[in-house]
């Protein structure tokens, strides 16, 4: 007997919504592992720039990893922090920290990274993947290893997220453009304007009306 399984997954959308709230171990300062590492500790204090990646000692992820390492200043500049989180251990993440960029490694990593080793955090916020199979009556007989996709959430001082990204396993994200998001965070809530597409730090933005809208257009 054969079946044909329509499988439907709807993505959650978190924006509007308070983030996720876990507390779970966590590799800081590039070799300190905690157990009790929160989000919850950056409301009222800082934005926070928290992205998954699907596993240690990978192709993709390091270059990930390096590439919000390197713009780290300015991420903190702006006062954000950065955090990633994937689904390995924490023993994993200070494995990969201690191996060198050359050899494909994250040694220099600075930020925290999230062992979600329960796969609750990256269930909780929607980005847990994993291949599965079923036999002919349709019942789950074996599952794949579970990862995260390439989920990235801008989260505000009040602890709610105002930004989402999610992608693919293949398709590295742009740091730049992490940091135009949050630009456009910034400036909303410090000059009360709204941000038009293709908008980055600098540049003319608009007030939410009717004349802001044609005057910026006119413009532009």
């Amino acid at each position: 007997m054969q079946h044909n399984l329509n499988i439907i997954i709807i993505m959650a959308v978190l924006v509007g919504q308070p983030a996720p709230k876990f507390t779970a171990a966590a590799v800081l300062n590039g070799s300190e592992i905690v157990d009790n590492f929160t989000l919850e500790q950056y409301i009222d204090n800082k934005y926070v720039m928290f992205f998954f990646y699907p596993k240690d000692f990978t192709f993709v992820c390091p270059t990930e990893l390096h590439a919000f390492q390197e713009k780290l200043s300015e991420f903190e500049n702006r006062g954000c922090a950065v955090v990633g989180c994937s689904t390995d251990t924490a023993e994993s993440h200070a494995a990969y920290l201690r191996m060198p960029k050359n050899q494909g490694g994250i040694e220099g990593i600075t930020y925290p990274l999230v062992a979600d080793t329960a796969k609750t955090i990256s269930s909780n916020f929607d980005v847990l993947t994993g291949m599965y199979d079923y036999d002919e009556e349709g019942n789950l007989i074996s599952d794949n290893e579970l990862i995260a996709y390439r989920g990235l959430f801008l989260i505000d001082k009040d602890g709610v997220v105002q930004h989402q990204l999610v992608n693919n396993l293949p398709l590295g994200r742009n740091v730049d453009e992490a940091i135009r998001m949050l630009d456009a965070l910034i400036h909303v809530e410090t000059v009360g304007e709204v941000c038009p597409a293709n908008w980055s730090k600098g540049k003319e933005a608009m007030s939410a009306t009717d004349e802001g809208v044609s005057g910026y257009l006119a413009n532009n």
